[in-house]
């Protein structure tokens, strides 16, 4: 690790493992876990499975916002000092959203810092880096809810697109979370991209809309999804600076969902 250090604390109770990279040693037990994170030099797809193993290669796609073939094109990778069993240790995004209390099921997208989060009666249960609309085709704010999904769609905008695990939220306007390549940056035509793993997830975990038998009424909304802020596309990705993991998202207090 260079001296460089990122700090951010996961006050949470915690099963942390005091393995190097990929070793075994014995696990012990905090209640406050200080991660530390630095830069450290990237590798090919086979150097970096070498040393981390397929655990800690899912938190760093996760921390460096970019899939497995985008993670190893950097010539420096955020990574932790310490490797925790539980991933929402290292969420930006806070364990608990007070405006999804009230819903069963909700997601946030959080567009500055390239993450989503699943939240159940507004607790924390998974997070992961988005690629969402470029600069031209930004993904737009707001509230929307889940409507229906499909195992994977040909894009309209290239039939050589293949999207797997598709799920729709925006139904006039073709918003959808899917997989697709995470090149570290917004790069998408206003969809949310995720890995693959994340969007497999998205698609068993969220619920659909539910419609009247001839399919032209809404008798019931999916899972909803709350989509915050914009990029800042002429600054600085701000998962690789040191002020970014000073600070935690702040999630809005009002309910999204009606009681």
């Amino acid at each position: 690790m260079l001296s460089i250090r990122l700090c951010a604390l996961a006050a949470v109770a915690l099963t942390l493992s005091t393995a190097p990279l990929g070793g075994a040693r014995d696990l012990a037990v905090c209640t406050v876990a200080a991660i530390r994170y630095g830069l450290e030099p990237g590798g090919t797809v086979s150097n970096l499975k070498t040393r981390f193993n397929s655990s800690q290669l899912e938190v760093l796609q996760k921390l460096n916002r970019v899939d497995l073939d985008h993670l190893a094109r950097l010539d420096r990778i955020v990574s932790p000092d310490l490797w925790v069993e539980d991933q929402l240790a290292y969420s930006p995004l806070p364990n608990f959203f007070p405006g999804g209390k009230s819903c069963s099921k909700s997601i946030v997208v959080y567009q500055p810092a390239q993450v989503f989060g699943g939240y159940e009666h507004g607790r924390l249960v998974r997070w992961g880096p988005i690629s969402s609309g470029r600069q031209i085709s930004p993904t737009p704010t707001g509230l929307f809810h889940l409507n229906w999904k499909s195992d994977g769609r040909h894009s309209t905008v290239n039939p050589d697109w293949f999207m797997p695990w598709y799920f729709n939220f925006g139904n006039a306007e073709g918003y959808s979370f899917h997989d697709y390549a995470l090149p570290g940056r917004p790069a998408s035509h206003a969809c949310v991209r995720l890995l693959g793993l994340d969007a497999r997830w998205l698609h068993e975990w969220g619920e659909e809309w539910r419609l009247d038998p001839w399919g032209r009424n809404v008798l019931a909304t999916g899972t909803p999804v709350l989509i915050l802020g914009s990029y800042e596309f002429n600054a600085p990705a701000p998962w690789r600076s040191l002020e970014s993991f000073s600070r935690r998202v702040e999630l809005p207090l009002d309910p999204i969902c009606r009681e």
